[in-house]
């Protein structure tokens, strides 16, 4: 059964677009990327009912990114029920830009982020299990395996508790991710979020943060797993982050 949207404020009709006519394509792009991200988290068992939301950056064109925005999925619709269409645009202070839906309940802290890490350009939030069970003990993932280095860096740290509905969330995203290689944070008793270079990257972080914290869960119930040694670790995420895949070959982009 569908969740029933909500709108935008009680008795209010739809926000006036206000989308600039020179990011209007840009942000219908990002609608459709982000309607389909959506998929992938019920794909990869991260969310349950309505939980869980994917955003990305629109840049503007101003060199302080002051005029951009993200687009991200209205609160409490169901993910069958996601659709380009049903996407809405804020602004980085997470006011209402476009849509006649209320934007999810996680716009503030995702607006907080892009405002203070202006090299991310999605973002992630999920409420997976193994990853949540690390969350409400407190305790960051240790890096015991060659993918944690690969792709987080190093351990995957615990960010502080902080109540939903403002932008306390995002300031300890931030806090805890400047200065940290990885892309996922675990908010204590909350869950994770996952940022990226855009909004597939955060999607994929949110994926591998699941799978790590739950092989390092199980590796626990045999025995206390090995950590790996610190000039390993930058030697692999070098080595992933530079080489791996198909790189450009000189010339190309």
């Amino acid at each position: 059964m569908s969740t029933a949207p909500e709108t935008a404020t009680a008795g209010a009709t739809a926000a006036p677009a206000v989308v600039p006519d020179a990011l209007r394509a840009a942000v219908d792009a990002a609608k459709e990327r982000v309607a389909a991200l959506h998929a992938e988290l019920p794909r990869w068992e991260l969310v349950v009912w309505t939980a869980g939301n994917v955003s990305e950056r629109v840049r503007g064109e101003a060199a302080d990114g002051s005029d951009d925005l993200l687009v991200i999925k209205p609160s409490g619709v169901a993910y069958d029920d996601i659709t380009p269409e049903a996407m809405v645009v804020c602004d980085l202070d997470a006011t209402l830009v476009e849509g006649d839906r209320a934007p999810s309940s996680d716009t503030a802290a995702h607006a907080y982020v892009y405002r203070h890490m202006p090299e991310v350009g999605g973002v992630v939030h999920t409420h997976s299990t193994y990853a949540t069970a690390w969350a409400a003990r407190g305790e960051a993932v240790p890096c015991v395996l060659t993918m944690m280095a690969d792709e987080f860096g190093g351990d995957i740290p615990v960010g502080p508790f902080a109540l939903i509905g403002d932008d306390s969330i995002g300031r300890g995203i931030v806090e805890t991710l400047q200065g940290s290689r990885s892309p996922a944070v675990l908010m204590r008793n909350h869950g994770p979020f996952t940022i990226g270079k855009d909004a597939r990257a955060a999607v994929k972080a949110a994926v591998m943060c699941e799978e790590v914290a739950r092989t390092v869960h199980v590796s626990r119930q045999l025995g206390e797993p090995t950590r790996i040694a610190q000039s390993d670790v930058d030697s692999l995420y070098a080595r992933y982050q530079n080489v791996y895949g198909q790189q450009p070959s000189p010339g190309q982009h």
